[in-house]
């Protein structure tokens, strides 16, 4: 498996020359890197004008191994060779190294980039990327590859240091300026085609396995781009170092990478739509960094936001008035450590009433609405306290809890709000602390402990009678001044008492049932099924040329096709199959088939656009300018793998990704519009899943003309 690490941007607060004196001092060897013993300089080039040099080195490496490693593979040190490309007029460094030593057994590169800040010409960025890859060493992969993430993190903590430590040095030395590069009087004559005259360095061969790995420009050494070429980013698409300290927190050097590939991976297929930054880092943490697991679950959670419209609850969704005057819960200051605080009061709160009295679904979209909230107190305590803040403290009374409370369909509920809190808002809960425990608890506990996960438990706190008041209890995480005052406390705390629910606000189950479907349906997206030789099919009927369809959609499961074709007459009246469930609550998906088997393509109707590929995971948001009245058809059709040009059997790649869609069969969630030639203003705009309060949208959006018409097609992942 292939290790990769990618650096935050690291700012300077010095000029690019002063940094780049400094950095010149870690040669021949650095006492502040101990395994650096000694270096070589192997090969050297400087252009007339000076204002290109490349040097070569050949380092020398005294890793930290055990001597019985050491022995086994027959060497004392590790070589690697190291080119540093130095553009002082586009004031540039560009680092690449590899190693030379096991080669043909183990596979290391790393890139580093000395650039100039984009908003401050006299502070300097450093960005840091590398790849390991171990195919064999004699049985002790596991252990080298332990070894090398150990020594590679230990040295990436010291880089700043050591550049720090020469600067410091500089200053001993009175050199607090270094002069940028001029032309020599002499070239000046030449400088208007210096630019178009720039040494190119020579590649460095990567071996194949390296390539055939999926490893990126930024992951090896990437030596076939000019080293004027920045790739140091703004503050807008990269992330700082000093930021993630401020406002995520004190993360190790492997995890800030993770959070910054992730993030990487999201805007280079999300197209700017991306969740916060804090929200990212939750679901790394939720699978302990897994890049791989946790891009699964945010993908989910963010198709299910979509669906939903989670992102405009605060804003539309106003709780019937039963839930502001029954449910005992409600936001209360904050805590020792500045986190939020909630409090309920489960004891006092008839859960067997409320459900009667609104259904298992009302109750869901309020506690939605909760953690919404807390998702935004923790930016604002984030700001007002100076330290990065992602999580709130939750305090509940059981006094009062009885049997009433493990009604059945009362815990049931119970466990689907866990069930959908614990896919959506990971890592949201800093604490939970459980007051007056009574001897009924352990029964609700042991329904609902198998459903939280095991990091989340191992935040709870359990405090029988009074306990509370004791030595580790509320004082040591509530400040005496805010404890409410049914705890004892002088704290005024307006969250409301809770009670019975009047029997006269009881709804009758076909009620209910009709109200959450009413709930989880007020959605503007629809789920379709497409099945290997039965497309989805939507039918747009045109009146005025020149209109606009607009459509956004997401490929949850399998690979599909996405064309329009355009028709003067009317399909025969739709045969659809309901095919079941197809997503989190969504009571159903269909399959409709417009195009008769017997119509032919070119005569009975025309294809308006080139056939769109779509990737499960996918979302695709575009518009179409109709060029004629009649009837379009949009449609999503299974995509079959193709087999390998040369031979008629399919490629390994083909066949497990075949395995992954059961059934052939793929899952849709689209939306579509037409809107008049006149009042549109672009397929971002013009549908509302783009304007996410919970996202990040980039001010320009991706548009790309195909076919004849005047067609616009934006796409990003989301599952």
């Amino acid at each position: 498996m292939v290790q990769k690490y990618q650096s935050p941007v690291r700012v300077y607060k010095h000029p690019f020359e002063l940094i780049m004196a400094a950095y010149e001092r870690r040669f021949p060897t650095c006492p502040l890197i101990p395994m650096f013993v000694a270096s070589d300089t192997v090969n050297e080039y400087k252009s007339e004008d000076g204002a290109i040099h490349v040097i070569e080195r050949r380092c020398k490496l005294d890793i930290d191994a055990p001597r019985l490693l050491k022995k086994i593979a027959g060497v004392d040190y590790v070589y690697f060779v190291q080119k540093n490309s130095l553009n002082r007029r586009e004031r540039t460094l560009h680092i690449e190294a590899y190693n030379e030593t096991f080669s043909n057994r183990v596979i290391i590169n790393e890139h580093c980039c000395y650039t100039v800040h984009p908003d401050n010409e006299d502070w300097t960025c450093f960005e840091q990327s590398a790849s390991l890859d171990i195919k064999s060493f004699f049985g002790f992969e596991s252990t080298v590859e332990k070894i090398a993430m150990k020594q590679y993190t230990s040295n990436i903590k010291k880089g700043k240091e050591i550049i720090e430590y020469y600067l410091k040095q500089l200053e001993e030395e009175g050199i607090t300026f270094v002069p940028r590069w001029t032309p020599p009087v002499a070239c000046k004559s030449e400088s208007s085609t210096s630019h178009t005259r720039r040494p190119v360095s020579p590649a460095i061969n990567i071996p194949d396995s390296a390539t055939k790995e999926g490893l990126n420009n930024k992951e090896i050494l990437n030596t076939s781009s000019s080293p004027s070429e920045p790739t140091a980013g703004t503050p807008d698409d990269k992330l700082d170092a000093d930021y993630i300290k401020r406002y995520l927190g004190d993360l190790t050097p492997m995890q800030e990478s993770c959070l910054i590939r992730l993030r990487q991976w999201l805007q280079e297929t999300h197209k700017g739509k991306i969740p916060k930054d804090e929200h990212i880092l939750r679901f790394l943490r939720a699978r302990d960094f897994n890049i791989d697991k946790a891009r699964e679950i945010l993908c989910q959670s963010l198709t299910w936001r979509k669906q939903h419209q989670v992102d405009y609850i605060l804003d539309t969704w106003n709780p019937p008035q039963v839930l502001q005057d029954y449910y005992a819960g409600g936001w209360h200051h904050h805590d020792k450590d500045g986190r939020p605080l909630y409090v309920l009061r489960l004891g006092q709160m008839d859960t067997k009433g409320l459900v009667r009295a609104l259904g298992e679904e009302a109750l869901l979209r309020y506690v939605l609405s909760i953690n919404e909230e807390g998702l935004r107190r923790c930016e604002e305590n984030t700001k007002v306290f100076g330290r990065p803040i992602s999580s709130w403290t939750c305090l509940v009374d059981l006094e009062g809890l009885n049997m009433r409370h493990l009604w059945r369909p009362g815990v049931k509920a119970l466990l689907r709000i866990i069930e959908v809190v614990e896919a959506n808002y990971p890592e949201t809960l800093g604490r939970l602390l459980i007051l007056r425990a009574p001897r009924v608890f352990p029964v609700l506990w042991t329904l609902v402990s198998p459903f939280i996960d095991d990091n989340t438990r191992k935040k709870f706190l359990i405090y029988a009678g009074n306990d509370y008041q004791g030595p580790g209890g509320l004082l040591d995480y509530i400040d005496r001044e805010i404890i409410p005052d049914f705890l004892g406390g002088e704290c005024m705390c307006e969250v409301p008492e809770g009670g019975l629910v009047p029997k006269s606000l009881y709804r009758t189950a076909e009620e209910l049932e009709n109200e959450d479907i009413k709930l989880w349906t007020e959605t503007i997206y629809q789920s379709a099924s497409v099945f290997k030789g039965a497309p989805h099919e939507v039918l747009i009927q045109i009146v005025d040329a020149s209109s606009v369809i607009t459509w956004d959609f997401d490929v949850c499961k399998g690979d599909i096709v996405f064309n329009i074709f355009h028709s003067k007459r009317a399909p025969q009246p739709p045969k659809k199959d309901s095919l079941g469930a197809h997503s989190i609550t969504s009571p159903g998906g269909n399959n409709v088939q417009l195009i008769d088997k017997v119509w032919q393509l070119g005569r009975d109707y025309s294809m308006v656009e080139s056939p769109l590929i779509c990737k499960e995971g996918e979302s695709v948001q575009g518009s179409h300018v109709t060029r004629w009245p009649g009837f379009y058809i949009l449609q999503w059709k299974f995509h079959s793998m193709p087999a390998c040009a040369t031979t008629n059997l399919p490629r390994v790649d083909d066949v497990l990704a075949s395995l992954q869609v059961s059934s052939h069969k793929c899952k849709v969630m689209y939306y579509t519009e037409v809107i008049g030639s006149e009042d549109f203003r672009g397929s971002m705009t013009s549908l509302e899943s783009s304007h996410s309060g919970f996202s990040q949208l980039s001010a320009a959006t991706t548009s790309s003309s195909q076919s004849h018409s005047s067609s616009m097609i934006s796409r990003w992942r989301f599952c």
